[in-house]
């Protein structure tokens, strides 16, 4: 088996490239405020620039468009792998996280927009840092969107089976036949939303550059906060609702939220996961709302805030917090660690499963019953008024079985590395899940710093491989990838 190595270098300098002209962000803001980080975004922008200018210009005449479904898995996975390890070292030339290993977690953990942190300081980083922190998580926020979608246009049409698992999402209702416009307008959609996000947290009390920080990391459903207390640190319920409403939209399909700034509201009436995605926020929340106000009493405006708050953070992935969830009644800390597995609508920023993945394994598995006693009868699943064919039912199962078989080995192997079993539970949920914040030592008042550099790493793999679609990563490990033909 033969890789177009060529067209893989080619690509990889272009990301190369976009990377280093997102650290020219930081770079001038450390030049504007004299921070001591200058040099080492100085530094690290150069090397991506040059690194990927070399590898675009020396590539560019061998490149071929003759690609086949290996080189966009290989591309992808790699990709993600590369640029990783180039955010790094603005944070360990700075001194800002001196540790290669702790600078390589927090760097993936931001470009997969999970939001695990191991910084026990955060409120002490100099601004730039903290700006590039949550510049990484606004670029990777799109995640496979950005890979793909955006290359797509260099391969053909063999990129599509990178979203095959997730036929319900973006590619059902394509917002123009051809892929790199609906890669464009899905962009110009983020960006509104970023801007929208920013501008309310301003009118909210936040300070500008908070403002946009946060509004970085909540479109891209990512988590990462300028401050130690994340939300928290503001005590404001304004602060929280407006969090709260931007969080549910990052977490909602962005072909439906273009069609929102179009003002086609009909879209959302007839969308099938978008019902599921707020019943079940709505479920959740009145559920531990109720629990909330009985086992601490207090206002129940509060509760329903702390509730709904929590409810949209870990369920879209953005694991903001407001509060320790871990001191809750045990039976209420379940209900959220159950949401980890949730996720937010295809087609969003967010983690996890996702909605629909539950609801065609749901609607298939009460069809089994009816298949059962007519075992002639053709029924089909029907979602958004569509037929969903076989293969994509099987797609779909196939994925969640080895979410829940790669969930299990997980925990594990954690546990083999010396981790307590909650912690494994909890930091195998919270990463494959892109999530962030966990249960046992890695829950919302922790950090990751007290694990292993094993542990670590592997988290950092969980983390890979759960934004990526489980598909586009695994596929690189099976003979099948590497056989000849």
């Amino acid at each position: 088996m033969k890789l177009n190595f060529p067209y893989i270098a080619h690509a990889l300098g272009a990301l190369l490239v976009a990377e280093g002209i997102f650290m020219l962000i930081p770079f001038l803001y450390a030049l504007h405020l004299g921070e001591s980080s200058v040099g080492a975004f100085y530094s690290s922008m150069l090397y991506a620039l040059v690194v990927g200018a070399a590898l675009w210009i020396t590539t560019y005449r061998r490149v071929s468009t003759r690609t086949k479904k290996r080189d966009i898995f290989f591309l992808v996975s790699v990709g993600w792998v590369v640029v990783t390890a180039v955010g790094v070292l603005p944070f360990v030339l700075s001194g800002a996280i001196p540790s290669f290993t702790n600078a390589f977690f927090e760097t993936t953990s931001g470009f997969t927009a999970t939001g695990a942190t191991l910084i026990q300081n955060i409120d002490s980083l100099e601004k730039s840092v903290l700006l590039w922190r949550s510049i990484t998580q606004w670029m990777g926020g799109m995640g496979v969107i950005v890979l793909v979608i955006a290359i797509l246009p260099l391969v053909g049409s063999s990129g599509m089976q990178l979203f095959a698992a997730e036929a319900p999402g973006v590619f059902t209702d394509k917002l123009h036949p051809r892929i790199r416009d609906t890669a464009k307008k899905l962009w110009l959609v983020y960006i509104a939303l970023t801007i929208l996000a920013a501008a309310a947290y301003a009118l909210a009390g936040m300070g500008l550059f908070d403002a946009i920080n946060h509004a970085l990391t909540t479109i891209s459903t990512a988590g990462y906060s300028t401050h130690s207390a994340s939300i928290g640190f503001f005590d404001s319920a304004t602060i929280e609702y407006v969090a709260i409403a931007f969080m549910f939209l990052a977490g909602t399909n962005f072909a439906l939220l273009y069609y929102l700034f179009l003002g086609r509201l009909g879209r959302f009436r007839r969308n099938t996961e978008f019902k599921y995605y707020v019943a079940i926020i709505a479920g959740a929340t009145l559920f531990i709302a109720g629990g909330l106000a009985v086992s601490q009493g207090g206002s129940l405006e509060v509760a329903f805030r702390t509730a709904l708050f929590h409810v949209v953070s870990i369920m879209t992935t953005t694991g903001y917090t407001t509060a320790d969830y871990q001191l809750w009644p045990t039976y209420l800390t379940f209900i959220i660690f159950a949401l980890m597995f949730i996720g937010g609508m295809a087609g969003s920023t967010s983690g996890g499963i996702k909605v629909m993945r539950h609801v065609v394994l749901f609607r298939n598995s009460l069809l089994e019953f009816k298949r059962q006693l007519f075992s002639n009868a053709i029924l089909p699943i029907r979602l958004n008024g569509v037929s969903i064919s076989e293969n994509v039912t099987s797609r779909i199962v196939a994925f969640i079985i080895i979410y829940i078989l790669l969930c299990i080995l997980s925990v594990f192997i954690m546990l083999v590395l010396g981790n307590d079993p909650l912690t494994s539970v909890g930091a195998t949920a919270a990463t494959l899940g892109n999530v962030g914040p966990g249960i046992g030592g890695v829950g919302p008042a922790e950090t990751y710093i007290g694990l292993s550099a094993a542990s670590k790493y592997f988290l950092a793999a969980l983390m890979f491989i759960g934004r990526l679609e489980l598909f586009t990563v695994l596929i690189l490990f099976t003979p099948y990838f590497w056989r000849r033909g």
